[in-house]
């Protein structure tokens, strides 16, 4: 198989394939999420007092951070352990720990708010509200991992278009204030978890209780994958401060922008080796399932980052003309997406052999090496400083990992 189909038949095939099958509707989920959630914050900006959209962002940035936390690497046992396990059992084990968990963190933030964000003080007028909504976004999460993990990815692709439905809801909600902006995301998580149960009841798993067994035999990896995921998450959320604190917040802008830009290029090795994880958990053979994700991988990247270097600049006007000046570090971040890919195929062939040392090594290796290169890069070249240390950080893995997959998997 080419990494273009080259007729219908073939074209057919992979549509059958369960790995490109798989990617393509975790692609035009995220592409799709990406979408509404632009038009959300486009109409609430419009529709809504700025003083409102400011402190709606800050509640609902804390319920994403607290999701993060409490999901302890569970999404990825899911993956793991669903073609050898008890499917309800998994999954009912997950959200059950999980859900408590988030609830435990969800109950200190809203005591706590006072001392780590006064400007949200409001959240505890609604506690139950803000709880409720945690514990369904979180819910819906896990379930979506249950989709993609059952090679059923078209119902995860329904979920994203679920989470749309805060569109229709926003502008009612308008005399709420923030609290509308808030309820309108947390009410179509509430629409995408009763679906999303529907679904699953359909596709033969129920949600049972707490399997002791499978919580012991999945601490090792759920914990492993934790760790991984916070250390490959953080630059993500550290490097804006950082360029903030020491380029200042002109520069933090054209940062967060650029990124933003590429990150749709990042999209596409993210899914492709969430698919060959799902595939070598299902016993697929690992070797096949690399070279097809490699190239399906870069079958799309390289147009993809060609585009981006022809319409960069159009784009960032679209944004705002302030945005322009950042043309030179989405190119340089875009190119970085290339040795991005490597590591990402990596990380997946560690999940897939339980390889939890190398795992966490990886991520830690990326977490210290993007963040002390970006540092010292934008002393001396400034924002685009911050481009050239993604290209150093992963260049430096893409070479061991390219050396590792050609020993194991071509030679």
């Amino acid at each position: 198989m080419h990494a273009f189909p080259k007729s219908p038949i073939e074209l057919k095939a992979y549509l059958v394939d369960p790995l490109y099958r798989n990617t393509f509707f975790i692609i035009i989920t995220s592409v799709s999420s990406a979408g509404f959630g632009f038009i959300f914050w486009m109409l609430a900006a419009r529709f809504y007092p700025q003083e409102d959209v400011g402190v709606a962002t800050a509640l609902i940035s804390s319920m994403g951070m607290l999701i993060l936390l409490s999901k302890l690497g569970f999404d990825q046992s899911i993956i793991r352990f669903f073609p050898t396990r008890d499917k309800s059992k998994v999954l009912g084990t997950a959200i059950i720990v999980t859900t408590l968990f988030g609830f435990v963190l969800g109950v200190l933030f809203i005591v706590t708010v006072d001392i780590w964000s006064p400007g949200l003080h409001q959240v505890k007028d609604y506690a139950l509200l803000y709880i409720a909504f945690l514990i369904a976004n979180s819910v819906t999460a896990f379930i979506g991992a249950a989709f993609i993990a059952l090679r059923k990815s078209e119902f995860y692709f329904l979920q994203s278009l679920l989470f749309g439905s805060r569109l229709l809801i926003l502008i009612p909600l308008i005399f709420l204030g923030a609290l509308g902006i808030f309820c309108s995301l947390g009410l179509s998580f509430v629409i995408a978890l009763i679906v999303s149960v529907f679904l699953l009841y359909r596709s033969g798993i129920r949600l049972s209780g707490l399997d002791q067994e499978f919580l012991v035999d999945s601490f090792r990896f759920s914990a492993g994958n934790y760790v991984s995921g916070l250390l490959i998450a953080a630059p993500g959320t550290l490097l804006p401060i950082l360029v903030l604190n020491i380029l200042g917040a002109e520069q933090a802008a054209q940062y967060f922008i650029a990124y933003a830009v590429v990150m749709f290029l990042f999209l596409i090795p993210t899914s492709f080796t969430t698919s060959l994880f799902v595939e070598g958990s299902h016993g697929g053979a690992l070797k096949k399932n690399v070279l097809k994700s490699l190239a399906g991988i870069f079958a799309l990247l390289i147009p993809a980052v060609v585009g981006l270097f022809v319409f960069g600049e159009y784009i960032l006007g679209l944004i705002g003309p302030d945005y322009v000046a950042g043309l030179e570090l989405v190119k340089v971040l875009a190119i970085s997406s290339f040795f991005v890919s490597f590591s990402e195929v990596f990380i997946a062939i560690k999940k897939v052999q339980y390889g939890l040392k190398s795992l966490i090594a990886i991520s830690a290796i990326v977490f210290i090496l993007l963040l002390g290169s970006s540092y010292a890069l934008m002393l001396q070249f400034g924002i685009l400083g911050v481009g050239y240390a993604w290209i150093v950080t992963y260049a430096s893995i893409g070479i061991v990992v390219v050396l590792s997959m050609a020993r194991r998997y071509v030679l």
